[in-house]
């Protein structure tokens, strides 16, 4: 059976938080300074992402040196610059006409409305890459930090029923290969328990959490009548049926780290297939509010099956999904499952 694993078992990586928790917003990297195969699978409607394309395993290069998770939305992305920057400086990268150009991709989720407008800058993430450089071996907080900090979900209700969510890990070993999934989730949907139950997401009145669609369904009734009040149905009307005024503050960031020898190909699978932890997990999901993405990272010390690297990267991924929530703390006027 699987044993549980740290980053103590993955030496090739580095990893560090900024967390800005005034701000309601942080980022989270994932670095390998010698190199890692990699490959990604976006499913969410709504993703903001970038270099995604390099990784598609026809395209040319073969390796990355970095991974950014990000708040901030699209202007969340600017980390990355920094993350290069730092990688750089430290001479990693491909040599290129005099100098050092390190791959670095990312995704970033939508937190702007939690704490301030504010999003993660280039010199944040310079300052995370740092942190992570400096580190022996890497060890993660979970909850309200990184790419965590402005993390909620249960948000197809009214925005005052939402939960705080956050940033989780969980790792497992089989023999010699390792596999540890990150993730920063801020889903639109619930959260669910390993029995099916929920764990966080639309509260109810009564403090519970409910049903999401039930929720919606009861928001939907509520704008309705707010507008039939204002005498503006048609207007109203429309939006809705164009999806406009819909919750727009999600999606669920991974990012799954292992010492397995993959091709980019074989990462790319893995990806597609770790998906399914999120299924498993978070109802409803991949939905065209959501931005979900996994990426992999594979350092290529062991040599391992890709159905059994897949069959791990699911079973860590759905338990840092619950991790994530479970480790959340209340903040920004939101209730937490802890």
């Amino acid at each position: 059976m699987f044993k549980e694993a740290t980053y103590a078992d993955l030496p090739a990586f580095k990893a560090a938080h900024l967390t800005d928790e005034a701000a309601g917003t942080g980022c989270t990297v994932f670095l390998c300074p010698e190199g890692a195969s990699a490959g990604v699978d976006v499913r969410g409607g709504a993703p903001a992402t970038r270099e995604t394309d390099l990784l598609r395993p026809e395209n040319m290069v073969e390796s990355i040196h970095g991974v950014v998770l990000s708040g901030g939305s699209a202007f969340g992305l600017e980390a990355a610059d920094g993350v290069m920057d730092a990688l750089a400086e430290e001479g990693v990268g491909f040599a290129l006409a005099g100098s050092r150009v390190p791959i670095v991709c990312g995704a970033s989720l939508f937190d702007l409305p939690v704490g301030q407008p504010v999003h993660p800058s280039k010199e944040d993430g310079r300052a995370a890459a740092r942190a992570a450089l400096a580190m022996p071996g890497a060890r993660l907080d979970e909850g309200n930090v990184g790419a965590g900090t402005g993390a909620t979900v249960g948000k197809m209700g009214l925005p005052t029923q939402a939960m705080k969510s956050g940033f989780g890990w969980a790792g497992l070993r089989l023999g010699e290969l390792v596999v540890i999934a990150n993730v920063a989730v801020n889903a639109l949907g619930n959260v669910m328990d390993e029995n099916g139950g929920w764990l966080a997401g639309v509260r109810g009145e009564d403090g519970r959490v409910m049903d999401p669609l039930a929720a919606a369904m009861h928001a939907m009734a509520l704008r309705q009548q707010a507008a039939a009040a204002a005498s503006d149905e048609n207007a109203t009307g429309s939006a809705q049926a164009s999806g406009e005024g819909a919750p727009v503050s999600n999606t669920t960031l991974g990012c799954v780290l292992t010492n397995a020898r993959l091709t980019k190909a074989q990462a790319t699978k893995v990806a597609q297939i770790a998906q399914d932890a999120y299924a498993r997990a978070i109802k409803p999901v991949h939905t065209l509010n959501d931005g979900d993405a996994i990426f992999v990272m594979a350092s290529g010390e062991v040599p391992a099956q890709t159905d059994m690297v897949a069959i791990l990267a699911t079973e860590a991924m759905e338990r840092a999904i619950r991790s994530a929530v479970r480790h959340a703390a209340p903040a920004y006027g939101l209730a937490a499952a802890h």
